[in-house]
């Protein structure tokens, strides 16, 4: 499983493509839009020089490691790859459509795997008419720095693409575990729920973001508050996975809360929008948004 193609070019797209690369895969990256590529490649270009400035790789390997990206808007690129993995929005039709066309254009010998951190593998296997190789591989941001890699079995996947997908997930110096395909998985049926108590402590006046955020690092040991967490995921990530956990478990305890909704609908969606809870604008510290929140 040398060839590897990754669908999206976005934040875990370009992390994938990376990590990847650097472990000497021949990976092509492919996005429909070509400014979208470009800013992918910025990324990991600055990524790697971060690395190199740490020790963390050598000239020569980072130079490998660029020269094993071919960036794409040809689909035909993709088709005989060994596996593909999908890391696109978390839009269930999105998904399927592409999955769809993958299993048309691509080689039977292709495994298709989807980064999605909640929506249905079995669903996105229905798609097909590879369903035994179908999987997921919900890797964690930031991909080149975070280990885990949780593999989702689908009710078709097999044996061997399950066993495959974790020694492959092993050759990138990665630790994945396995679980099966309920809404949430387990990484986010359990983060999100926090998340969003978290969110609820801040709409009711209990606390500040800051001393919600610094009472979950000091007192339990967290590397970063659930509101930084859920600004770096990006809040309309956390209220869609939400969404689909509510639905899928059709437990209330999953829907959103309605400051997440209104941050959501004012375009506030956290790192990638410049702000959320805290205030991006200020790249050198990120300071709380208002007073509201402070």
């Amino acid at each position: 499983m040398k060839n590897i193609s990754v669908i999206g070019s976005g934040t875990m797209g370009n992390g994938i493509a990376q990590t990847f690369a650097l472990f000497n895969h021949k990976v092509v990256l492919y996005d429909i839009n070509l400014e979208s590529l470009k800013k992918a490649n910025t990324t990991i270009l600055n990524n790697l020089e971060r690395m190199l400035k740490k020790g963390i790789v050598s000239d020569s390997e980072m130079k490998r490691t660029v020269e094993n990206i071919h960036s794409t808007t040809d689909f035909e690129s993709v088709i005989n790859s060994d596996l593909v993995i999908e890391a696109v929005s978390e839009d269930f039709d999105i998904k399927k459509s592409i999955f769809k066309k993958l299993d048309e254009k691509c080689t039977e010998k292709t495994i298709l795997a989807s980064n999605t951190s909640s929506i249905s593998i079995t669903k996105l296997a229905n798609s097909t008419k590879r369903k035994g190789k179908v999987i997921g591989m919900h890797f964690m941001n930031p991909v080149p720095i975070m280990k885990l890699v949780e593999i989702i079995n689908s009710k078709y996947t097999t044996t061997d693409t399950t066993d495959r997908i974790i020694e492959l997930s092993k050759k990138l110096n990665k630790i994945p575990l396995t679980v099966n395909d309920f809404p949430g998985f387990i990484s986010n049926r359990i983060l999100m729920p926090m998340i969003n108590e978290a969110i609820e402590a801040l709409d009711q006046g209990v606390a500040t973001v800051k001393n919600i955020d610094g009472i979950m690092k000091l007192g339990m040991g967290h590397p970063m508050g659930p509101l930084q967490l859920a600004d770096l995921i990006g809040l309309d990530v956390c209220k869609s996975i939400l969404e689909v956990m509510l639905e899928g478990l059709n437990d209330s305890k999953y829907k959103p809360n309605k400051l997440l909704n209104e941050l959501v609908s004012n375009g506030k969606l956290g790192v990638k929008s410049g702000e959320g809870f805290y205030d991006y604008s200020n790249t050198k510290k990120a300071e709380f948004v208002s007073k509201r929140f402070c």
